[in-house]
């Protein structure tokens, strides 16, 4: 289960310094915060979001995380996610993999989707263990709707600076449409001597915003135009937030989708179970990814200027999604360029 005490950070690992946004500031339309919260969407795309208020529904999730996966194998494997593109249900450790080798990933999760959330006790999308549907209307419900309030309210703000009609974005997520939207609960094994595969490979996020809560390293971040990738320290309370592939494609580009990998807690921290959380809002099945040129002139100079990217996918969210999720399977893996059909906007061809 998660520990109730963690060791500390190690002091003498250098981190990456994301700028701390104020929710409660970005709610009251703060504009010194607001302007924080641009710069930290556009340079690197990742920060911490503190006075969020999902501190204690988080605590609950994890709580059924640690109930989830001390089920038997075989009973979680009923609820396995499949190898055709869906993201919600459980995935064992060993089932994708991490870069073009093949390698395989050493994490297990449970996924839980967000139309189930909202639609319960009736099942939307799918069916889930015992130990999920016993908390979903006391904790995975609230948790999921609280992290959709704390993402709105960030996508109306990214809407306003983009200048793009009131609404815009939020029409896009819209609540009653069925979407990958989904909560999230990840465990990794300590780390053991000699240990440096990776958790998770190096990617960008499928959506729009990630609303990521974790207790010990091991997330590391790119550093924009350079090859150095840097651990994101955890601070207690707060959040770390990051833009996805669906955003950037909606803003031109302008709001930034940054590389990021899980590697192994670094220090004394390598010891325990990493455990983590995060809420993905995604768009709906339906919404076309591509540049909103038509809509915001800052987004169609932003496309003109690098006519080299490509911002008309010409794929739904639930296709783009869907071919992410499915090709990082294993089981479907005939190569490298099988890795390769699972990417997204971080993918250069040579």
């Amino acid at each position: 289960m998660p520990a109730s005490w963690y060791p500390p950070f190690p002091d003498d690992i250098p981190t990456h310094p994301l700028l701390v946004i104020d929710y409660e500031l970005i709610k009251a339309r703060d504009q010194a915060e607001i302007d924080r919260l641009w710069e930290a969407g556009t340079k690197l795309g990742f920060w911490y979001l503190k006075n969020h208020g999902v501190t204690e529904e988080a605590n609950g999730m994890f709580d059924m995380g640690a109930e989830t996966m001390a089920l038997p194998m075989e009973e979680k494997m009923k609820f396995e996610q499949g190898d055709d593109g869906m993201s919600f249900g459980y995935k064992a450790a060993g089932a994708n993999a991490v870069d073009a080798t093949g390698e395989l990933d050493t994490i297990e999760f449970i996924n839980v989707a967000k139309d189930d959330a909202i639609a319960w006790p009736k099942h939307a999308r799918r069916t889930y263990p015992s130990t999920v549907n016993a908390r979903m209307e006391s904790t995975i419900s609230p948790f999921v709707r609280k992290s959709l309030d704390v993402n709105n309210t960030i996508l109306e703000i990214f809407n306003d600076r983009l200048e793009l009609p009131k609404g815009a974005l939020s029409e896009r997520h819209s609540l009653e449409e069925f979407s990958g939207s989904e909560a999230r609960i990840t465990k990794n094994p300590p780390k053991q001597p000699g240990d440096t595969k990776q958790a998770i490979g190096s990617h960008t996020d499928f959506g729009s915003l990630s609303f990521l809560h974790n207790r010990l390293g091991g997330l590391q971040v790119l550093v924009p135009s350079s090859d150095s990738w840097q651990y994101v320290k955890p601070i207690p309370g707060h959040a770390i937030c990051n833009i996805g592939d669906a955003l950037s494609i909606f803003s031109g580009g302008i709001l930034r989708s940054n590389l990021h990998r899980v590697l192994p807690a670094p220090g004394a921290q390598a010891t325990l179970e990493r455990w983590s959380l995060v809420f993905f809002t995604r768009p709906g099945n339906s919404v076309i990814l591509r540049a909103l040129v038509e809509d915001s002139s800052i987004i169609k100079q932003a496309v003109d200027k690098n006519p080299e990217k490509n911002f008309e996918t010409g794929a739904t969210s639930f296709d783009w999604f869907s071919r992410r999720i499915k090709y990082q399977r294993v089981n479907n893996r005939t190569g490298p360029e099988t890795w390769k059909a699972s990417r997204g906007t971080e993918h250069v061809d040579a």
